[in-house]
């Protein structure tokens, strides 16, 4: 653990401010879930909640089935970043934050196709000529989104592609209600 040097009091009702420094560093909103955990050495740590990566490797399959079933770039995200790729850019796309312009996307609410060039990442490193981004929603909340993305202008993505990323969204939104 890295010390920041900002003390806090907890208040009448038990509550305390987490610095807006830390907040917008790590990307913490006000309705962000966060997971309380304690140590053997009666360490209180705080830790961002993401139920998209709680799915683990069922995400990875789940990416892996898309990858092989339409043969473009699947990717399953949480609100941050992208924990579950399948594909040929999956060294370059795992674990690394999503692009700000993918995340407006989310926000949407809707799925949505892009046919101009988009990064996935906030590096923006790559470039895909044709992503469509599916928000997961859980319980009127957006958890995270599947995206697939091509970067062969000869493969186009078209309704199969389109509905396949929304059932996808949907069945995992679902998983992590229950």
């Amino acid at each position: 653990m890295r010390a920041t040097g900002i003390v806090r009091r907890i208040d009448d009702l038990g509550r305390v401010v987490i610095p807006m420094e830390i907040r917008r560093n790590q990307r913490i909103s006000s309705n962000s879930p966060i997971e309380i955990f304690t140590d053997i050495n009666n360490e209180i740590v705080l830790k961002k909640y993401s139920p998209v990566k709680e799915l683990g490797a069922f995400a990875e399959d789940y990416a892996l089935a898309l990858n092989q079933s339409l043969e473009h770039i699947a990717c399953i995200a949480d609100r941050d970043e992208i924990i579950a790729v399948a594909g040929t850019e999956k060294k370059r796309l795992l674990q690394k934050q999503l692009n700000p312009e993918i995340m407006k996307l989310m926000e949407e609410r809707k799925v949505l196709l892009q046919e101009q060039p988009v990064a996935l990442t906030s590096d923006g490193g790559i470039t895909y000529t044709s992503v469509i981004t599916a928000p997961i929603i859980v319980e009127g909340d957006i958890v995270g989104a599947v995206i697939l993305a091509a970067n062969d202008p000869d493969k186009k993505m078209g309704q199969l592609e389109f509905k396949m990323v929304e059932t996808a969204a949907g069945f995992l939104g679902k998983q992590i209600a229950t």
